[in-house]
């Protein structure tokens, strides 16, 4: 493998470069909410491409995007009444929103060929500016499909995870409990996938606070 290029979260210069590799069709790997992610421009076919190949992924299974502003969200999915309100609560933060699609430009891979896409704001103040900079990033776990996630840079470097092309370090990630995962991209039905850090009573306790029910 090519020597992988390392960056900093705590330099602006190194953020700004490691955007830059994002823009080139590069796949880097990088601190989350949570653990570290892997992920690239969701619009180069190629890069999603690798990022399937380096972790041993279904293409059956879609990936995340993140973004750093609901303007850019609104841009790519469809944010119902249900979705703005738990967006409000909830990020930037440790909610996955699956909604309908509506960017088709974005790679076929990215949704498995599907007509929705799960979309999230992070909270991670390093990911948000690196995000700022490249606008749309593809965030999923930075390990092999099936096998434990990576908390710091060593882990990743020293596992069987090869073939990315730049880390940016955020330190150690410390939080052990994932991003919960809802689907709201059938009408009047909500369906969460995976409870994570945020529970099941509390989503459902915010839409009926605000007026809303699945």
């Amino acid at each position: 493998m090519d020597q992988v290029r390392s960056f900093d979260c705590s330099q602006q210069r190194d953020i700004s470069k490691c955007a830059d590799v994002v823009k080139s069709g590069g796949v880097i790997v990088f601190p989350t909410d949570t653990v570290y992610g892997i992920g690239c421009d969701p619009y180069n076919h190629t890069a999603v491409s690798r990022v399937f190949a380096i972790k041993d992924r279904k293409t059956a299974k879609p990936l995340p995007i993140l973004a750093s502003t609901m303007k850019d969200v609104k841009n790519i999915a469809l944010i119902d009444l249900r979705a703005e309100v738990l967006a409000r609560k909830y990020w930037p933060g440790k909610l996955t929103l699956v909604c309908p699609l509506l960017d088709l430009s974005i790679s076929s891979l990215v949704v498995s060929n599907k007509k929705t896409v799960a979309v999230r704001i992070p909270g991670n103040s390093c990911i948000l500016e690196l995000i700022r900079k490249c606008r749309f990033l593809v965030g999923t776990s930075a390990n092999i499909s099936g096998k434990e996630p990576a908390r710091d840079i060593p882990q990743i470097l020293s596992s069987s995870l090869k073939g990315f092309d730049a880390v940016l370090d955020g330190g150690f990630r410390s939080e052990e409990i994932e991003s919960t995962i809802v689907d709201l991209s059938e009408k009047g039905h909500l369906d969460i996938k995976r409870e994570g850090s945020i529970k099941s009573v509390d989503i459902r306790e915010t839409l009926s606070t605000g007026g809303l029910t699945d």
